[in-house]
């Protein structure tokens, strides 16, 4: 019995040990969790400063790495120059990294982090209500959750990531298609 339980662990572990389609999750990757079966995203509307509203379908063509952070949150603060450096270097018509700044955020106080940690590309999208937090099962921050052309979570990381490592970018490489 015992030995069929150590191999169950170690063939699970394997399993989550390679990214998709086979790449290995090394480094802050390995905290990435890739889903047997794709999972719906939220309908709910997102703001932007101006009070222009989006939703996720209206990435809908592309891979898109959603960040969900909050100003007050320390890990995000280590983790978003590496998004921004990120969309800088692989954003484009494929993929983009969309951040989105859930609960009690003012725009001020997000350009404000922005100017303090470096952020120079990365948009400012708004969830005050935390809807689309709450659709999506956003228990902590900073959650970033890696959403396919066809608008379904495919991946979940939790907690922060240097999402500008090597090992961060040849699993979105692979995912989009961009290292073949």
């Amino acid at each position: 019995m015992k030995l069929a339980a150590a191999l169950y662990l170690a063939l699970a572990t394997a399993a989550n040990a390679q990214g998709l389609d086979g790449v290995a999750l090394e480094g802050d990757m390995r905290k990435l969790v890739v889903h047997d079966a794709p999972k719906e995203v939220s309908a709910a509307p997102m703001q932007n400063p101006e009070g222009e509203t989006a939703t996720l379908s209206d990435w809908s063509g592309k891979h898109v790495l959603l960040n969900f952070w909050a100003t007050w949150c320390a890990p995000c603060r280590e983790e978003m120059p590496s998004l921004d450096a990120l969309q800088t270097a692989m954003g484009g018509e494929a993929f983009e990294v969309v951040t989105l700044a859930t609960g009690r955020n003012s725009v001020e106080g997000i350009e404000d982090f922005f100017a303090e940690v470096g952020v120079e590309t990365l948009p400012i999208w708004l969830d005050p209500k935390q809807g689309i937090a709450r659709d999506m099962a956003v228990l902590g921050l900073p959650i970033t959750v890696l959403i396919d052309p066809e608008g379904r979570e495919v991946a979940r990381l939790t907690g922060d990531a240097d999402w500008n490592a090597p090992e961060a970018r040849a699993v979105i490489e692979e995912w989009t298609g961009a290292g073949s």
